[in-house]
Parts: C-alpha cells; sequence; structure tokens
C-alpha cells in the first residue's frame, strides 16, 4: 500500500503541480505551435520553477493558439511565429513544430536573439544540423543558449544507470521501444514526409540517442538497417517501424528496434498477431565477462548485464536491473564448478547525493530536470553537469542519416531556408 500511495502521490504532483512564485528576473518564454506535447514538455514544468514565465503563444491557426493560451493561461497570443520572435520582452522560445520546422524557426529564434529549447529531432537531417549548430552567429560573446530536448537524459535515473557499468566493456547494447498500433492514425503528422516524418525521426530518434550515449562514442559502422512500410497507401518514403545495427570502436555491437505502430507478441501469436503490443522502453547492456578476485577460487568469472526498464519515462515508473551471472571454473580444464546469479534492483527518483548544483524533487519529470538546466546555463549558474552540447546534436542527426540511407529510403527533406544569415 506504501508504495501505491508513493506512486500516486509523485505522479499527481508530476502533472498537477502548484504554482510557485515567479522572480523578478524570470527568463520570458514564448512557444512557438500549439503542439500536445507543449502541457508535458514544457507549460507544466515551467509552473513550478520560479525563474520560469510562459508569457507568450503563436500558431498557424490564430483561433487554435487563442483557445490554447485560455487553457494554459498564457497572457498574449501573437498573430504569427514572426510576430512572437519580433516580441522584444520575450527571452526565450520553446518550438514543438513539426520535425521539417525546426531548423528555419530554431535559427530565425537565434537571429532575434532569443534562447531556444528545439525539440528533438533538432534538424531534418545532418546538413541541417551542422548549419544550425555550427552557425557563425553561435560563435559572438554572450549567444543565444541552444539545446536540443533529449529530456531522458537530465533525470538522476539516467545519470545512475550510466555509472553502473563502464562503456569500454560492452559487448552488447539494444535499445527496444514501441508503440500500439491505433496511438497514432497512420495520417498523423509524424508519417508526413514533407515535414521529415518516420518513425526513426520519432521514437526512434530516442533510441539512436540511448545507444549512442551507453557507448560514449560513435559507430564505426552500420551493419544493418531495414524498415517496414507503411501500409498500402501510406508514403514509402516513411518507415511505420525500423530496425538497425552498428558496430563501435571498443568490438561492441549496437542495435536497435523502434515502431510506432506495433502488433503481436503475446501467447498464442495466431490468435494475438493483429492484437495492438503493449510494452515499456527497454534498454539492455550486457558487459564483457571479467575475473572475479577469489581468494578461494582462482578462477572465478563475472558477467554483468543492466536492464533499464522505461528509460524514456522514469518519472512515472521505472527500474534498473543489475544482473551478475557467476562461474566458477576448473583451472586446469575450465569445466564448470558451479554458476549463480545475483539480481539487484534500482529506482532512482532523486540525485543520491545533492551536491555541484544536483537538484530537485522526487516527483521532478524529465522535463521539469532539462528546464533547471536550460535555465541554469541561461543564467550562467552551476548545474548538475548534464546537457546535450553542439557536436552531440550533429552526431545524433548524422547516425539519422546513415541509417535511413542503409535501410533504402531518402534523406528527410532539407529546408529552403538553409544558408540564411541575418
Amino acid at each position: 500500500m506504501a508504495s501505491i500511495y508513493h506512486f500516486t502521490k509523485r505522479v499527481y504532483n508530476s502533472f498537477i503541480p502548484s504554482d510557485v512564485p515567479k522572480s523578478s528576473d524570470a527568463v520570458k518564454f514564448g512557444i512557438l505551435g500549439a503542439a500536445n506535447i507543449g502541457p508535458m514538455a514544457f507549460i507544466i514544468p515551467a509552473k513550478t520553477h520560479p525563474d520560469v514565465v510562459v508569457a507568450a503563444i503563436a500558431a498557424r491557426d490564430q483561433k487554435k493558439a487563442e483557445a490554447y493560451a485560455k487553457k494554459h493561461g498564457i497572457p498574449v497570443v501573437h498573430k504569427s511565429y514572426q510576430d512572437l520572435l519580433d516580441d522584444p520582452s520575450l527571452d526565450a522560445v520553446y518550438i514543438p513544430l513539426p520535425n521539417g520546422l525546426h531548423y528555419e524557426w530554431g535559427l530565425k529564434a537565434l537571429q532575434a536573439g532569443k534562447h531556444v529549447l528545439l525539440e528533438k529531432p533538432s534538424t531534418s537531417n545532418a546538413e541541417e544540423a551542422k548549419s544550425l549548430f555550427r552557425h557563425p552567429l553561435l560563435n559572438q560573446p554572450n549567444v543565444p543558449v541552444l539545446l536540443e530536448a533529449f529530456h531522458y537524459r537530465f533525470h538522476p535515473a539516467w545519470q545512475t544507470f550510466l555509472s553502473t557499468f563502464d562503456s569500454k566493456d560492452i559487448v552488447d547494447a539494444s535499445a527496444v521501444q514501441s508503440l500500439p498500433a491505433g496511438f497514432f492514425p497512420d495520417s498523423d503528422i509524424r508519417f508526413n514526409y514533407a515535414l521529415s516524418g518516420g518513425t526513426l525521426m520519432d521514437f526512434g530518434t530516442y533510441a539512436i540517442n540511448c545507444i549512442r550515449q551507453v557507448f560514449r562514442e560513435e559507430p564505426v559502422t552500420i551493419t544493418e538497417a531495414s524498415h517496414r512500410p507503411m501500409p498500402k497507401g501510406g508514403n514509402k518514403e516513411i518507415d511505420h517501424a525500423i530496425k538497425a545495427k552498428w558496430n563501435f570502436p571498443n568490438g561492441g555491437v549496437g542495435s536497435i528496434e523502434a515502431d510506432l505502430a506495433a502488433r503481436g507478441g503475446y501467447r498464442f501469436p495466431r490468435l494475438t498477431k493483429s492484437w495492438p503490443k503493449l510494452a515499456l522502453p527497454k534498454l539492455t547492456v550486457q558487459l564483457s565477462e571479467k575475473e572475479v578476485l577469489d581468494p578461494k577460487h582462482k578462477r572465478h568469472m563475472m558477467q554483468r548485464t543492466v536492464v533499464f526498464w522505461n528509460m524514456l519515462g522514469p518519472h512515472l515508473y521505472h527500474r534498473i536491473d543489475i544482473i551478475d551471472r557467476h562461474a566458477i571454473r576448473n583451472t586446469e580444464n575450465d569445466d564448470l564448478i558451479k554458476s549463480w546469479c545475483e539480481t539487484n534492483y534500482m529506482k532512482v527518483y532523486e540525485w543520491p547525493k545533492k551536491e555541484n548544483g544536483k537538484v530537485g524533487q522526487v516527483w521532478w519529470t524529465t522535463y521539469r530536470h532539462q528546464l533547471e538546466e536550460l535555465i541554469n546555463r541561461i543564467k550562467k549558474r552551476e548545474g548538475s553537469g548534464v546537457w546535450v552540447d553542439a557536436e552531440d546534436s550533429i552526431r545524433q542527426m548524422e547516425m539519422i542519416d546513415a541509417t535511413y540511407l542503409k535501410a533504402g529510403l531518402p534523406l528527410r527533406p532539407t529546408s529552403k531556408y538553409l544558408g540564411s544569415v541575418g
């Protein structure tokens, strides 16, 4: 009962938090687009941050923007995206627009002198990413802060997970994540090629980022990539689901499986193969076998596997399984004498030690932790040290591009705004 109570309390505070008084020098944000992700990813976390005020919004549909503003208590509705960027009272913008608009409006926001929280994926392809994150204006003094919103990385659970292994010891790492068929209709904007849609540009983007994070370096080669196309009548340039595999410099193999319309996976497959599949995102890291110093046995070997359940939304629920498989072997002929398995479970909702800028509450979401670090950067304050830098975002898009090409699919289209300077 106690665990149910704490779960309910944590989730309630995450989604229905109390507003906090705002500081006199709070960062004033505008939002480009009345996106469904906006409340969870930005508006609700902003309510709990004393240095953040959501001051304005603009959307293509004026009536939709007005309704959105009324629902979420946003005082100003601008007539256009550009009108919002031209508002001198705003310090920063949150951009949850369709993928194909990220580059143009991200760059225009920077050109307007605004700090930018840019939803993932940051751009449509690596060419855009290089143009945006290496833009000359970002080399000027006191430039705006630009952050790609890989929110899960900012949560204490993710950073604790990374501390349970040494990346150079990874033999195999796999990220598997899916949403059940029917969660998004095939007409959803996520499947619009002109707006840089596709599963790899959505759920698959997280999967790739997780693999890059655990290896802490870029792959040497991509060895496999395949996709399931859209159903009959859908755009064949769009991936409904995708799989890929890479070799990394330490000799390890990383792989992903991402599906935005998953089915099956149950018992009695003939009966259930068309059922929507329900499954938590899962990241599994297997390490190389190592010899354990054991005064009783000269040949004691141990191999560790670490599994992170629901790594993308650990604030709701997660579990980290640390599985150590032991084996005692005969030193003469290597015959197995004894084997056993030890499993420990971890759940981390706060920083183990709140020091060196590591702050937060047990109910803080990944988005709230991310917002904390963004404001720390803007205010030039010490933070937790977690960040997504410019080159990281570029490498992310390079890996996505390589995966699409290996799968026989075209890169997502480049914005006509590419190369504009202002």
